[in-house]
Formats: structure tokens, C-alpha cells, sequence
């Protein structure tokens, strides 16, 4: 439908509005659940403080923040080079949840690792860190690969930001717990020192491995299907990078997604750096660490029912429309960015970050999905993980850039409009229901890679 509704949306099921309504809905939303506390956790708070204050103590404080800079970057890169090789490997070989599993493995024990992390091993630290990076970004790709089949067109809005509310609640929760013991040690019997934090990634580690099993339980692998025309007479590899190569001839084909990972990619970059920079950008207007922690945990709790509501918002009013109000919204955060002067301004900030940053992203999501044919969910759901990785890299450049130009912060932070003008610029002229068209017609004319073995 127009929209992506259906008749009668308000009176579906409460599970239903939600996109929670079968097994493997809820089985796949539980991996936002198991990961996003990682992220909360490991990637933006507790581990970034523990490595600046404990691991890298002997470092001067530029080198440490650099150190930590270049390890993020490199666990970034690392899994954007491979993954479109990698997700069209998985459309072949139907291998999407054992390389899911993989991924997800080897950020669980990099995250545990991080237990023996102590005083002066800021290499070992690092060396775990970018291990932990590596193994998320890596299975989301395939996660992420997931929906197109899970969900069905008129709801996969509901779906992608429904899972993306679940992921919230869970980090929300596993942040708060971690916070807890690190700042009451003795109310868990912890004796002072660093045992709280580094309990803490082993408490992740734990939470990411044990409520990642009902993806494997209750979602099935897709069926690997082939385009017309298309044989798979060479290695799983060759074949691989031949369809790559393949699918950027026909970037013509698939305009309006690719316009939109353009699109996504630029205004991405914009939430990319707010989410980065706010705290940098609050330390440096003398506002308490605590009060920025606390910001962070209670973003995590007011996008729970928020990015529930984007899904039901998109369902009235389109996907981009939808979209395109979270811009609008950002570009409000940066221009009150501009007159911040106290922590009550950061956390009135971060309440307006929590109500579209979980919409905004899950519909990006979404939206791309229903452009896209199925049968090649991995290796475009590759593509998509670069751009989702690379965003927020070019931000902070700008606003380093604006900075040294200006001589003032808030200069800096009012450039990031850039992004969500340009980005929603080019968003506005994807054409939705032609991309949706296109990816539907594809999938109907792809089959099962068996009958296009050769020999």
C-alpha cells in the first residue's frame, strides 16, 4: 500500500502495532536486546573512561584519546571492506546466521577478554577493543539481513523499530545495572578498585551470548536464490565478487536505493557525530560527568516508546515523511546546541536525541529493506553496513575544521546542519514506491541457487 499500512491499523493487536506479533519477530528484536547494551556499555561509557583512566593511565591524555580514535576507525574499516563480499557469500551459500554467529562469537569473547584489561595495558585493551568492534559490526550486517525476510512489506516499518525500542529497554537496563556496581561496589560486595568495571564487560559478555540464542532458535536461514540468468559455476567467492560487480552495472536498476544509502550516509553522518561529540562538546562547558552519564541512560529509556511511535508514525504519514520529521528535529538539537550553557540544557538535549534517534535509524533501515529484492539482502545489507559504519567519520572533520576556523565549539556544533539539510535533500527525491516496485519485481523473478548450479 501507499503508505505500507493496512486497513484497520488501529485496531490490530497491540503486539501487531508493535511488530512483536510472531516468534521470530521477537526472536530477531532480542539481538538489539543482547547488542545494544554492548554499545551502551562498552562503546560509549564505561570502557571509554576505564581505558582513558585505568589502561592508558601512563599516557599522556592526546596520545590515549588518539590511540582510542585510530582503534575505533580500525574496527570500523575492517568489516566495511568485507562485508559486501561477505553478505553476497551468505545470498549464495544461504550461510547468513553461521557468519551471524561467528561475528557475534568473537565479540562476545573480545568483551569478556576485556576483564583482564588492568593498569598499563592500554595495547592489550585496544587489541581487545577493536576485536569487540569487529565482531559487532560484523553480525549486525548479517542481522540486519535478516528483516527483508522476516517481515512483510506493510510491516516492516513496525518491525525495524520495534526491535530497535526492545534494544533500548535492554540497554537501558544493562547500563543501569553496570553504573550501579561501579558506583556502589559495596552494596555487591565488590571491594574498591577497578573489579567493578571490568566485572561490568564480563556482565555484557554474558547478556550479549545468552539473549542472542532465540535468533538461532526460532528464525530460519533464508533460502539462497539466484536473478535470472545467473549460474553459479565458480567458487562461492569468485561468484561472490562477480555479483558485486554485477550489481554496481545496475546501480541504474536499483536507483532509488542506492540514492538513498547516498542520502543515509550524509545525514547519517550528522546523527553519527551529535552521538559522538556530545559528550566531548559537554566536558568542554564544564558540564559533570555524572550528569552526561545519566543523560546517556536516560536516552536509552525515553527511545524505547519513541521509536515504538515512529513505526506507527510511519504507517500513517510514509516512511520518508517520518523520516524526515527526525531530521527536522536533529537540526533543532544542533541549533539549541548552540546555546547550551548547563547541564539542565544537556539534559533537555538528550531527551530530544531519545525521542528520534531510534526512529530515525530504524526506518532508514526499513525503508532501505523494502527496496531491495531479498535474495540479495546480504550483499546489499553489506553496502549498507559501510555507510552505516562510516557515519559520523566526517562530522567531527567538519566540526574540527569550523572549529579551527572560528575558534569557538558552538560553531562547530551548529555546522552539523549541514548533514541533515543535504542528506534530507537527497532523500527527497527517492521515489519510495518505485524503489519498492523494482525490489518487488526482482524477487519475483529470482529462484532457488540450486537450479542454477552447473555441473
Amino acid at each position: 500500500m501507499a503508505k505500507g499500512s493496512l486497513p484497520g491499523h488501529a485496531e490490530m493487536p497491540l503486539l501487531e502495532r508493535l511488530g512483536l506479533h510472531r516468534p521470530e519477530l521477537r526472536a530477531w528484536a532480542m539481538y538489539e536486546w543482547a547488542t545494544t547494551g554492548m554499545w551502551a556499555v562498552v562503546v560509549a561509557t564505561v570502557f571509554p573512561i576505564y581505558f582513558q583512566n585505568v589502561a592508558a593511565a601512563e599516557l599522556p591524555g592526546a596520545d590515549a584519546t588518539r590511540n582510542f580514535a585510530i582503534a575505533t576507525t580500525l574496527g570500523i574499516v575492517l568489516v566495511a571492506v568485507v562485508a559486501p563480499v561477505l553478505g553476497a557469500i551468505t545470498d549464495r551459500a544461504a550461510i547468513k546466521k553461521p557468519l551471524l554467529a561467528a561475528f557475534a562469537g568473537l565479540g562476545v569473547a573480545a568483551t569478556g577478554m576485556l576483564f583482564f584489561v588492568q593498569e598499563g595495558d592500554w595495547l592489550l585493551g585496544l587489541a581487545f577493543f577493536v576485536l569487540v568492534n569487529v565482531g559487532a559490526n560484523g553480525s549486525i550486517v548479517f542481522y540486519d539481513a535478516l528483516l527483508p525476510h522476516i517481515a512483510r512489506p506493510h510491516e516492516v516499518d513496525r518491525v525495524s523499530t520495534g526491535a530497535f525500542a526492545i534494544g533500548y529497554l535492554g540497554a537501558g537496563l544493562l547500563l543501569t545495572f553496570c553504573l550501579l556496581m561501579i558506583q556502589m561496589p559495596e552494596f555487591f560486595g565488590i571491594p574498591e578498585g577497578t573489579l567493578a568495571p571490568r566485572l561490568s564487560f564480563l556482565a555484557v559478555a554474558v547478556w550479549w551470548a545468552v539473549f542472542s540464542i532465540p535468533i538461532f532458535r526460532r528464525v530460519a536461514e533464508p533460502v539462497a536464490e539466484l536473478a535470472p540468468g545467473e549460474v553459479v559455476e565458480k567458487g562461492t567467492f569468485r561468484f561472490a565478487l562477480n555479483r558485486i560487480q554485477s550489481t554496481l552495472k545496475e546501480l541504474r536498476s536499483y536507483r532509488n536505493a542506492f540514492l538513498f544509502l547516498v542520502a543515509y550516509l550524509i545525514y547519517g553522518d550528522g546523527i553519527g557525530t551529535i552521538i559522538r561529540m556530545a559528550s566531548v562538546y559537554g566536558a568542554e562547558l564544564g558540564i559533570d560527568q555524572g550528569h552526561m552519564i545519566g543523560a546517556i541512560v536516560m536516552v536509552q529509556f525515553v527511545g524505547v516508546p519513541f521509536s515504538f511511535l515512529f513505526g506507527m508514525l510511519a504507517g500513517k504519514i510514509g516512511t520518508k515523511r517520518a523520516i524526515f520529521l527526525g531530521l527536522c528535529v536533529y537540526t533543532g538539537i544542533s541549533i539549541l546546541g548552540y546555546f547550551m550553557t548547563s547541564a539542565v540544557h544537556f539534559w533537555a538535549l538528550a531527551f530530544l536525541v531519545g525521542t528520534v534517534q531510534g526512529g530515525t535509524q530504524a526506518l532508514s533501515r526499513s525503508l532501505y529493506s523494502s527496496m531491495i529484492p531479498a535474495y540479495k539482502s546480504g550483499e546489499l545489507f553489506g553496502f549498507y553496513g559501510v555507510m552505516d559504519k562510516f557515519a559520523g567519520m566526517a562530522g567531527p572533520s567538519v566540526m574540527a575544521l569550523v572549529i579551527a576556523l572560528t575558534g569557538s565549539s558552538r560553531y562547530g556544533i551548529l555546522s552539523i546542519i549541514l548533514f541533515f539539510l543535504v542528506g534530507g535533500a537527497i532523500l527527497y527525491v527517492v521515489d519510495e514506491e518505485e524503489g519498492r516496485r523494482v525490489a518487488r519485481e526482482a524477487q519475483l523473478r529470482a529462484r532457488p541457487v540450486e537450479e542454477g548450479v552447473a555441473g
